[in-house]
């Protein structure tokens, strides 16, 4: 089991303490640190300035919102990042949801799966650079058919320095899931719980057992967001996840209907000898990177817990 740092969604700015906590991130040996973006900062900004300071540390977004730039922008600031890191950079990916897409973004939201393995195709072309760019698609053309006719297929300037930069797919579903496996590099689940395990592992064989799946169970990446809260009082650390579940499962107001077992079920939380006792149950899943989050000084004790 491998361990990477979630910085998440800012709020009202940058969180607090978090370039102390990347740099204690990549001294305790985590494999990778991760942004995300919701509808205030972006993914990309944010893992260029902390990823600066860093030599080690894999980079990551989970995830990129694939309807906030065109599958050609979002391979080039891909390829940057990883120039820039020095081949360190996994390109985390997802289709998001209609009130974010259409309500922010102002486009609409038609047929995920099927956009989704286009984006992807046109993104590796871009990287292999063997060819200029020609893709005629039903939600993606290059050049634009209905232009003004003067565009032209085109190859990047820059020479990737990886070809093969890996993709995550951020993906919820049995055939989301199956996509990701089947076309993806790794696989960012939401609300990952073990006790959905094999539910899990059938969606991905589904993928892996399609003809030109890129991968083998053994050689796919699988990293999600695990929240870990050590506490002597199960309820307060029950309290401090609920907010979060309880956003995505009704709002707000939803929070106190929010059950303890639901928390435990997504969330390693409790005593610490609790954790240490349900913990082989998640490194025996088919996770393989376990994201979590908090301050410089709790990292060593996540550290300790997780890679022992």
């Amino acid at each position: 089991m491998k361990l990477g740092l979630a910085t998440g969604y800012w709020s009202s700015g940058p969180p607090p303490g978090i370039q102390e906590s990347i740099a204690e991130a990549e001294r305790l040996g985590f494999d990778s640190i991760w942004t995300a973006e919701a509808y205030g900062s972006d993914a990309f900004t944010p893992l260029a300035w902390w990823g600066s300071q860093t030599t080690r540390i894999k980079l990551g977004t989970a995830i990129a919102q694939m309807s906030a730039r065109t599958p050609a922008a979002t391979a080039m600031a891909a390829m940057t990042l990883d120039h820039l890191s020095g081949g360190r950079f996994n390109l985390g990916i997802g289709a998001s949801g209609p009130q974010v897409v259409e309500g922010w973004y102002g486009q609409p939201y038609p047929r995920p799966l099927e956009r989704t393995r286009e984006y992807i195709h046109i993104m590796r072309t871009i990287f292999a650079r063997e060819e200029p760019v020609s893709f005629e698609g039903k939600h993606y053309q290059m050049p634009h058919r209905n232009g003004l006719g003067l565009g032209k297929a085109l190859k990047s300037t820059v020479h990737p320095l990886r070809s093969d930069i890996p993709i995550y797919l951020a993906a919820e579903g049995p055939k989301n899931v199956a996509l990701a496996a089947e076309i993806a590099d790794g696989w960012l689940p939401m609300f990952f719980s073990p006790r959905a395990d094999q539910f899990y592992r059938d969606a991905l064989a589904e993928g892996f057992a399609r003809p030109d799946a890129r991968h083998k169970p053994e050689d796919f990446e699988v990293a999600s967001m695990i929240p870990i809260i050590p506490s002597d009082d199960i309820e307060a650390a029950a309290d401090f996840y609920r907010p979060t579940l309880a956003l995505y499962v009704g709002g707000r107001e939803a929070m106190a209907a929010v059950p303890t077992k639901m928390v435990q079920d997504l969330a390693l939380i409790g005593p610490l000898a609790k954790i240490k006792e349900e913990l082989p149950t998640w490194k025996k899943s088919v996770l393989t990177q376990m994201l979590v989050f908090g301050p410089p000084q709790m990292l060593n004790t996540l550290a300790e817990l997780v890679l022992s």
